[in-house]
């Protein structure tokens, strides 16, 4: 085998490596994501976006790199990108939170909280100072251990330990109080479930703009009403699901689920110009990002 054909091997199982790692981390990923940048969808646009850099720039690995490591890495600093374009949330500190702790063996009680804590809305993470941000996520979300985030953090672990307490309590406060009351589904919304539960394809097409764009996880971006319209005829050929409209973070979604009775498994989210939509996110490959969803179902008009 010559050298170029060697290197051209290396190159293939290197990609090959990284595609698998990065398929079976990506909960792990979104997780993260997510809780950087207080939002399940953002955190999904987040890997997208990440991994079409991973891929982009796989051929600058060295060899003998962990992968999973080098992962959340690119995966953090294009959270951390994320965060400084709205310029409302701190970055600083996570900076250094990048070797996630797998502890599968903690205390019951501290199961309990740390539960409650995964449980909490994502955006009421931003809204803790910083230190008892930092020390919450680290400990609650990611798994880290006292010594480990006192390190991270340079911080005393009595430090870390008053940050913990009172970022926890603060958590449950704000959760405590906020009692969001779901609004009503806009009419475009309901025009959308009608058609789409009563399985009218072509008129779901019509609502398409021309420069309409879909984005699946696990699938590449495709644009233009003639390629999207194609994401209709393949929910013609899936076993039958329902949509309902539903609120999360603010935003207007609809909670995919199994006919005739199944629970939602995932969701789908439309942006519209005017009455046609110009963007499609759906996450039937990414039954992931349901975790740590706070969906608020619509009002009934």
């Amino acid at each position: 085998m010559t050298e170029d054909a060697a290197l051209g091997t290396e190159e293939r199982t290197l990609l090959a490596d990284l595609a698998r790692e990065a398929d079976a981390l990506r909960p792990q990923l979104h997780r993260y994501a997510a809780r950087l940048v207080g939002s399940v969808i953002d955190g999904e646009d987040v890997i997208q976006d990440a991994f079409a850099r991973v891929f982009a720039t796989a051929g600058s690995i060295p060899p003998g790199t962990p992968l999973r490591p080098w992962l959340f890495r690119i995966v953090h600093n294009r959270a951390i990108d994320t965060l400084r374009q709205r310029s409302t949330r701190r970055a600083e500190p996570l900076e250094t939170a990048l070797d996630l702790a797998d502890i599968s063996a903690i205390d019951p009680e501290e199961a309990l909280i740390r539960q409650d804590t995964v449980r909490v809305a994502l955006g009421h993470f931003a809204e803790l100072p910083v230190p008892q941000r930092s020390a919450v996520i680290l400990k609650d979300v990611l798994g880290e251990s006292l010594a480990d985030i006192a390190t991270l953090l340079e911080l005393s672990v009595d430090a870390v330990k008053a940050h913990l307490s009172r970022g926890r309590a603060r958590l449950r406060a704000i959760s405590d109080v906020r009692s969001e009351i779901a609004a009503s589904p806009s009419p475009e919304a309901l025009n959308f479930a009608a058609l789409f539960n009563a399985r009218d394809w072509d008129a779901l097409r019509r609502l398409l703009a021309d420069d309409v764009r879909l984005r699946q996880a696990r699938r590449p971006e495709i644009s233009g009403a003639a390629d999207v319209g194609r994401f209709f005829t393949y929910y013609a050929e899936y076993p039958p699901v329902r949509v309902e409209p539903a609120w999360l973070e603010g935003r207007e979604i609809f909670l995919v689920s199994a006919e005739p009775s199944g629970g939602p498994s995932y969701f789908m989210l439309l942006e519209w110009r005017g009455l046609k939509i110009s963007l499609i996110r759906d996450h039937r490959y990414a039954t992931y990002v349901m975790d740590g969803a706070d969906v608020m179902p619509a009002a009934s008009r």
